[in-house]
């Protein structure tokens, strides 16, 4: 199902960082006067659980009439409790989803298996396209052969392993055991014993050392932006010459139906998802003292993550 262009222009695609829509049913309980504008969107808490696309008729021809009904959403709350499931904050609920559930939905998406519906399968293209428009970045400057990278966040190696097979000393890591152990079976498997990463499980803040790049795909979505700001600051203190970071962008629009999904929260025990401004991004790499040099936008229908290349001032 394609997204209306009179509804989400090319530069604010859906993301798949959207939360779910409600069902007709509840749809139905909603004000009549609120039911003229339709919406399409999907969430990356359930959308690697659904079979298409839930179809949200929202609105009353104006933003402010989402507005409202955002007003009386209460998603913190649904945050505290997640946290309080599994005993810890964001971290937590992060390394508890991509070492269970999350892990087996995801290694899934990011694999080749034909058993993925037609949003999975979009997502991976999605995924697929940052990956290699990274690898661009990393490469067009000439070759990577011993160049020291670290890979925050590596989940099940999709850019590690084209990085090692440039010829690139990597360093991967990520906060799910499940993911790295995933990563290093495929590592061996497409490099043998040839230059292969070094895989560790942790979490961005304990990540150490120095490389002459840091690249962190699609990671900041779990997380808020005052943490967010000090993973960015970390990440930059690793790095030398360059930090490629992707992030799902915040507008004002997107916030919108992000809000209006969480007031039909479904029952996944998937992670929260965090939208970031680039300009929130760009303020914690200044603060630091590294700017933006190169930036990309990658989208499919489900699938919508602004990257960028940072260097030192």
């Amino acid at each position: 199902m394609t997204i209306s262009p009179s509804l989400l222009s090319s530069s604010s695609s859906v993301s798949h960082f959207l939360p779910r829509f409600p069902n007709s049913t509840r749809l139905n309980a909603l004000p009549s006067r609120t039911r003229a504008l339709t919406v399409l969107a999907t969430s990356v808490t359930d959308l690697t659980s659904v079979d298409s696309t839930t179809i949200a008729v929202l609105g009353g021809g104006s933003v402010a009439a989402l507005a409202t009904i955002v007003s009386l959403t209460d998603p913190e709350r649904r945050r505290k409790l997640q946290a309080e499931e599994v005993g810890g904050g964001d971290k937590e609920v992060v390394r508890e989803y991509f070492n269970s559930t999350g892990f087996e939905r995801w290694r899934k998406i990011y694999g080749e298996t034909d058993e993925v519906n037609r949003v999975q399968k979009d997502i991976r293209i999605g995924h697929a396209k940052t990956v290699e428009k990274t690898m661009l970045m990393l490469t067009e400057e000439g070759s990577l052969a011993g160049v020291t990278v670290c890979d925050a966040g590596c989940g099940t190696g999709l850019l590690s392993i084209p990085l090692a097979k440039e010829g690139a000393i990597v360093s991967a890591s990520d906060i799910s055991a499940a993911m790295v152990a995933e990563a290093e079976m495929k590592a061996k498997q497409q490099l043998g014993s040839e230059n292969l990463p070094r895989f560790e499980v942790n979490d961005l803040e304990s990540l150490s050392g120095k490389y002459n790049t840091v690249v962190c795909l699609d990671v900041l979505i779990h997380y808020p932006q005052n943490k967010a700001d000090g993973m960015i600051s970390h990440l930059a203190s690793l790095a030398e010459k360059r930090v490629i970071l992707s992030f799902a962008p915040k507008t004002f629009y997107y916030d919108i139906l992000k809000r209006i999904g969480e007031l039909f929260p479904g029952p996944s025990k998937a992670t929260r998802a965090y939208l970031h401004s680039e300009a929130d991004v760009e303020n914690a790499l200044r603060k630091v003292g590294w700017r933006i040099s190169k930036r990309g936008l990658i989208t499919t229908q489900f699938y919508f993550s602004r990257l960028i290349e940072a260097v030192p001032m």
